[in-house]
């Protein structure tokens, strides 16, 4: 399977839109399983819908670069980035690759074309974010083989509807 990473066309974004839905179900199902129904509920009210907004955001926004993957004319995964170029820091924002073709190398083909792509603009420092969830355990090892650090970080969230306020002594 040849595979050939090119810039995204405006055309495409609804295809990056489904793909990543697709591709990022695991995670929203993770998030869910690990938040509970009413934290999930409350931090994502329109579940993983909510990702359509922010993909065609960073799709449609000049202040990112976004690469497609595709493989006999078909796309089968994307990357999108900033650079910084005061910082001389470049960030991924988002990648995803469709669930028939992960596991073949393609999430770390895309991260070694950014990569390539921020060392060629002067950037200094790589980084991206990414969940300690088990729906986003290929993106850790795709960033792992990409030879990224991680720090591991916690976020805690707590359901106020549940909380009946501090005791008094």
């Amino acid at each position: 399977m040849p595979l050939r990473i090119r810039p995204i066309q405006k055309n495409e974004i609804e295809d990056i839109v489904q793909l990543s839905l697709l591709a990022w179900a695991p995670v929203f199902e993770s998030f869910e399983e690990v938040l509970g129904p009413n934290i999930y509920g409350i931090v994502y009210p329109e579940g993983i819908n909510s990702q359509r907004s922010e993909v065609e955001k960073i799709c449609s926004d000049d202040k990112y670069t976004v690469f497609v993957a595709d493989a006999d004319d078909i796309i089968v995964g994307f990357i999108a980035y900033e650079m910084d170029f005061v910082k001389k820091f470049g960030e991924v924002q988002m990648l995803a690759v469709h669930p028939e073709y992960q596991k073949h190398g393609i999430g770390t083909a895309l991260n070694q074309f950014a990569l390539d792509k921020m060392k060629q603009n002067g950037m200094k420092l790589a980084e991206l974010v990414t969940g300690g969830d088990s729906g986003h355990a290929p993106a850790r090892r795709s960033y792992e083989k990409a030879g990224y650090t991680a720090l591991p970080l916690v976020r805690y969230y707590k359901d106020l509807s549940t909380y009946s306020g501090l005791r008094q002594a």
